[in-house]
């Protein structure tokens, strides 16, 4: 029989941290993510470069509660934070002047989650 809970450790701390970050900066943002990640694995998001590219401008800080595919180009500087990065994507952000982050990594840096644009 199958069981429907999240077992992957990794997965468990960071909704944890994203939910203790949340009440205690009281920012809804961290919580939303929290529970957007609380889904089961298969409705996880899958973001296109095209769509970041389309629906960004050039600077912005853009979180993926998710993971970030390599389809498309990108045209200008963006920090990205996903929860997972294709090779193809990854190399496209830093080959425009962009940086990859990690869901946690954009939380230490951004605790109050300012200026966060969340695609997916």
């Amino acid at each position: 029989m199958k069981h429907n809970y999240k077992t992957n450790p990794q997965i468990l701390d960071l909704i944890s941290g994203l939910k203790k970050q949340s009440r205690e900066k009281k920012v809804p943002l961290w919580r939303d993510i929290a529970l957007r990640l609380e889904r089961p694995t298969r409705q996880y998001m899958e973001v296109n470069l095209s769509r970041i590219n389309r629906y960004t401008k050039d600077k912005d800080l853009v979180l993926v509660p998710g993971k970030v595919l390599g389809a498309g180009e990108l045209d200008h500087q963006l920090t990205v934070a996903a929860l997972g990065f294709s090779e193809g994507a990854k190399g496209k952000i830093v080959a425009a002047g962009g940086s990859c982050l990690t869901i946690k990594e954009l939380m230490d840096r951004n605790p109050e989650g300012s200026r966060v644009r969340i695609m997916g």
